[in-house]
């Protein structure tokens, strides 16, 4: 797996296509006090590079790894759609991921209260990405 650094965050959000991907999995992973990491799984498509070529299906494994807050919900009334929009960010050395992120006022820029609204992400101290099969 490669790791993934703050200044890094902004290309790997453009890398792929987040809006209408598909979560996978979610699991949660304790391996004792206060070690716990949170891996996600969410079928993408590239980025378009080509205008006349089709965007390549892929999988994306990704792990946070000292998560130090998360909320995986699922309301039972709500449908279960496709990831809307994802997000990351990072705030006071934690990456937060965000995988039902709501859109913003132009100009706006997502702070960590915007991630907690979620009921779907995650924040550690690191993040792990790598394209599976």
């Amino acid at each position: 797996m490669q790791s993934l650094s703050p200044t890094e965050l902004a290309s790997f959000a453009r890398r792929y296509r987040f809006a209408g991907a598909i979560l996978r999995s979610a699991h949660v992973v304790h391996r004792g006090p206060n070690r716990v990491a949170v891996e996600l799984r969410i079928s993408v498509r590239q980025a378009l590079k080509d205008l006349g070529a089709e965007p390549k299906r892929l999988r994306l494994k990704l792990r946070l790894e000292g998560v130090e807050e998360y909320r995986l919900q699922m309301r039972p009334n709500l449908a279960k759609v496709r990831i809307a929009d994802a997000r990351f960010g990072n705030f006071s050395g934690l990456f937060f991921v965000n995988l039902d992120a709501w859109g913003l006022e132009p100009g706006e820029v997502p702070k960590a209260h915007d991630y907690r609204a979620s009921e779907m992400y995650a924040a550690g101290r690191e993040l792990w990405w790598e394209e599976t099969k």
